[in-house]
């Protein structure tokens, strides 16, 4: 198994931060990682002029499903050294290679393993959408497309506005939320395959936004309304 350690004592990792300006951070001492499958550790510097993150990259309306640190933290800022290039010592690695490497790490720190899958899956879709290749943004915006689109023709059909999916059809309620349910796990599992090698991911971020869809929307209305109350009673933030 792989292992933190700190590099300057060689003892048990110990991670120290300091705010740079509340969502970002940087290092007061090195961390490193030793991966399985590679010989030399992967050693984040304590240098400002090198090296930040925030974390856990994840969006406001999500992180009551994945908050932004959390036992997985030192994996996090693993992560945000290997995607760039000169950000850490040790061994070359793409953004795929690093997006594995968070997933284990992040599994070996005592993460549960859905979650870790999950935080992968989302890093991957970034990997695929900052690799400014045609196909693999197009497969990432079918994904997402389709099935925001159905989830939504799916919800008018429950409602009876739109009869239009043959799988919920003019049947009990019981019977169209079950129908949902398959399909809401069947669509993204197909659709899934046209990303490759990186179909688990697929199959991962299609299911949770079908089956998360409604929470989703919810969070998101509910997000807005708290910004524009902020915005009104606190006026123009100043950075």
């Amino acid at each position: 198994m792989g292992e933190f350690f700190d590099p300057d004592e060689g003892g048990p990792l110990r991670l120290e931060l300091r705010s740079i300006d509340g969502r970002d951070f940087t290092l007061l001492r090195r961390i490193a990682y030793l991966a399985d499958d590679y010989e030399e550790a992967f050693v984040v510097p304590a240098d400002l002029t090198r090296f930040s993150t925030d974390l856990a990259s994840v969006p406001r309306v999500f992180t009551w499903l994945v908050p932004r640190s959390g036992d997985f933290l030192p994996a996090a800022v693993v992560h945000d050294a290997l995607v760039e290039e000169g950000d850490y010592l040790g061994p070359p690695v793409d953004r795929t290679e690093a997006d594995l490497i968070f997933r284990e790490s992040m599994v070996e720190l005592g993460t549960g393993r859905v979650r870790a899958w999950l935080m992968w899956a989302a890093v991957t879709t970034a990997t695929m959408w900052e690799g400014r290749m045609w196909r693999d943004r197009a497969v990432l915006l079918l994904m997402l497309g389709a099935v925001t689109v159905l989830g939504v023709v799916a919800t008018l059909d429950l409602v009876d506005v739109w009869d239009v999916l043959p799988w919920m059809g003019e049947r009990g309620l019981a019977a169209e939320l079950v129908g949902g349910a398959v399909f809401a796990v069947l669509v993204p599992a197909l659709l899934a395959l046209t990303w490759g090698e990186r179909r688990q991911a697929g199959m991962i971020i299609g299911i949770a936004l079908a089956l998360l869809l409604h929470v989703t929307v919810v969070l998101l209305a509910l997000y807005a309304a708290y910004l524009a109350l902020e915005r009104i009673v606190s006026g123009r933030r100043v950075r």
